[in-house]
């Protein structure tokens, strides 16, 4: 089967924005606790910090961590995470049914993202709270001193604010199983009178406001539209959840879910439009997509925490244990996140240890790397840039509701100062390869840096405590750079069910 793909050096969607790779931590189950925090391990550094978990982040290197959730902000009270440790209280978590200790609260996930490198996304609670708790958050974050809060945290032992930029007005109010959820008129009025707050303090922040949890809400896309148009100039951004499951095990279409997400993508886009017509105005809001991955492997095992009697601390919930097949379709997302980044500025895949995570640990053994981490390093790593048009004319497969979907996915990335493209690919095709055959145009003296792979014989393998590194990359092969009258062509074969990252020096013409 032949798949033809051509893409141009002028023909560009968009910069991405780096925090299009970043990423997601809540307090629940295993993600802070015996995840990125466990003063007892052996590999923990002097402020309780894991050592191992620490280098696969970097690793990973997401510019941005949103924090702290999700469910569990909606009742959290971002003060009984400061002062003392010992003098903190043990709270119930009514999202996750567990309890929480607050030993973790702002200055050790600040201290933690400055070891790793990374920026914060605070997330406010506007569920059980509102502008008040909100104001004085930020005060206590951002503001240098000389007034009760922020001499409150210099107190507490952080002289220099933190100046986070990013903040989260609230998380999936549209969702009933939420505490304070709330109707779009009620939140839209929310969001826009606690970004108006925020935005006295300091008129720069970026504020985040809730879209949709998924795109099978009995509100959305109407949400959306009702909640924009109470706050479209005081927010900088919409929210969108979405997760994947399998379920049916059907693997063909497994993968053409990435399609329901460019669909998700698309319709907020022309809301977003619709509510920026009806406005009048010159401003534009963007889509953060802060909550994603695949959530489908732990389901049954988690009813026994999550509805049982006791209130345990750091119940092992949520953790999928992902297979190849994950990873492909983890590929097909990032792509279309490349593919729609002039309207997705920033995605946190959710979340980064422990649950449903690229990261895993043993509370007494070490950290190993799950098959998804692999096509999220690799885009990490190679996809910033420019987002490139292409030109796919690829086979199809019958995918049920979704139609027919193309066999061959794949996103490119100009990083103009190195004169580097990176193609992500993946043949979604279950029996068949693909000839490839990529014109590289407006470039030339083309060769491949770098080809890594990602299959595996058996679609349900996985990466485990006692086998870490079963599924794993590897040096590519069949794939050559051919020179033609009209352009340098990538070309070879995509074996079934396969992922591909493929790194070529390009010089720019003209």
């Amino acid at each position: 089967m032949n798949s033809n793909v051509t893409l141009h050096r002028d023909f560009v969607i968009s910069e991405i924005d780096d925090r299009l790779y970043g990423a997601f931590l809540e307090h629940m189950g295993r993600a802070i606790y015996q995840g990125i925090y466990q003063p007892d391990h052996a590999d923990a550094d002097e402020n309780g910090f894991r050592r191992d978990v620490l280098e696969l982040v970097k690793e990973l290197a997401p510019p941005i961590v949103r924090y702290p959730g999700g469910n569990f902000v909606s009742a959290y009270n971002w003060e009984d995470g400061i002062g003392p440790q010992e003098e903190r209280p043990v709270r119930l978590d009514l999202a996750w049914h567990s309890r929480e200790s607050n030993q973790v609260g702002i200055h050790e996930f600040a201290d933690w993202c400055e070891l790793a490198g990374i920026d914060m996304m605070l997330a406010i609670n506007l569920g059980s709270r509102g502008i008040d708790a909100a104001r004085n958050y930020l005060e206590y974050v951002n503001h240098p001193g000389g007034s009760a809060w922020s001499d409150l945290r210099i107190k507490n032992g952080r002289q220099q604010p933190w100046n986070v930029r990013m903040w989260c007005l609230g998380n999936e109010m549209d969702g009933p199983w939420q505490v304070g959820h709330k109707s779009a008129a009620e939140y839209g009025h929310l969001a826009n009178e606690t970004g108006k707050a925020l935005k006295a303090y300091d008129s720069d922040l970026e504020l985040v406001a809730c879209g949709s949890s998924n795109p099978d809400m009995a509100s959305y896309p109407e949400w959306e539209a009702t909640v924009l148009d109470h706050c479209y100039e005081t927010v900088d951004y919409i929210s969108l959840h979405m997760y994947f499951t399998n379920h049916a095990d059907n693997l063909g279409e497994y993968l053409a879910l990435s399609e329901r997400l460019d669909r998700y993508i698309g319709s907020i886009a022309g809301v977003i439009d619709y509510i920026k017509a009806k406005k009048r105005s010159r401003k534009d809001v963007h889509i953060c997509f802060d909550e994603w991955n695949v959530w489908y492997h732990s389901v049954e095992q988690d009813k026994q925490v999550l509805q049982g009697r006791d209130w345990p601390f750091a119940p092992p919930i949520l953790e999928d244990v992902y297979n190849v097949e994950d990873a492909l379709l983890i590929g097909c997302v990032i792509n279309t996140f490349i593919r729609r980044s002039d309207r997705v500025r920033i995605a946190c895949i959710a979340q980064l240890v422990n649950v449903i995570a690229p990261i895993m640990t043993s509370d007494d053994g070490e950290a190993w790397r799950q098959t998804i981490f692999y096509p999220l390093y690799f885009a990490s790593r190679f996809g910033r840039g420019k987002a490139l048009q292409l030109a796919v004319d690829s086979p199809t497969y019958p995918a049920g509701e979704l139609g027919d979907v193309a066999c061959l996915d794949v996103a490119a990335v100009h990083d103009e100062p190195q004169g580097v493209i990176s193609l992500f690919m993946v043949n979604r095709h279950q029996h068949d390869s693909l000839d490839l055959d990529v014109a590289l145009e407006g470039f030339s003296d083309c060769r491949i840096l770098d080809h890594q792979t990602l299959d595996h014989s058996d679609m349900k393998a996985t990466n485990t405590e006692a086998q870490p590194t079963h599924v794993r990359p590897s040096a590519g092969a069949g794939l050559a750079i051919a020179g033609t009258t009209s352009a340098d062509k990538l070309q070879g074969r995509l074996p079934p069910l396969s992922y591909h990252m493929v790194r070529v020096q390009a010089r720019a013409d003209g």
